[in-house]
């Protein structure tokens, strides 16, 4: 019986370790090397699993982020129960969050 293969998409993880925190930073970028998304799409691409990707937009991601395909698209093991866990899924992004800014604290100065 083959094996059956799945795939996690790591942009957003990717885009955390470049000081990118907002789906909008990868709009300026994109548009310079010829892809024009609207931010909705560029949101969809950095939140969502994509099913389909235009190779010149993953060659367009990968020169952004200089990084390998390797680093975006992960392979893994398909889920065998109906039940999919959403980190297999890509619904959620492990090891986000400890890759984003602490927020300031404004004090007052009494006096």
């Amino acid at each position: 019986m083959a094996r059956k293969l799945d795939y996690r998409w790591n942009l957003r993880q990717v885009m955390a370790g470049r000081g990118m925190f907002q789906t909008t930073d990868l709009i300026g970028p994109l548009a310079e090397r010829g892809i024009h998304l609207s931010s909705s799409q560029v949101y969809r691409l950095v939140v969502e699993r994509p099913e389909r990707l235009s190779l010149k937009v993953l060659m367009a991601l990968l020169d952004v982020l200089d990084c390998s395909t390797d680093d975006l698209i992960e392979p893994v093991a398909a889920a065998t129960s109906a039940r999919r866990s959403k980190a297999a899924a890509g619904g959620a992004e492990a090891g986000v969050g400890e890759l984003r800014p602490k927020r300031a604290r404004i004090t007052r100065a009494d006096g």
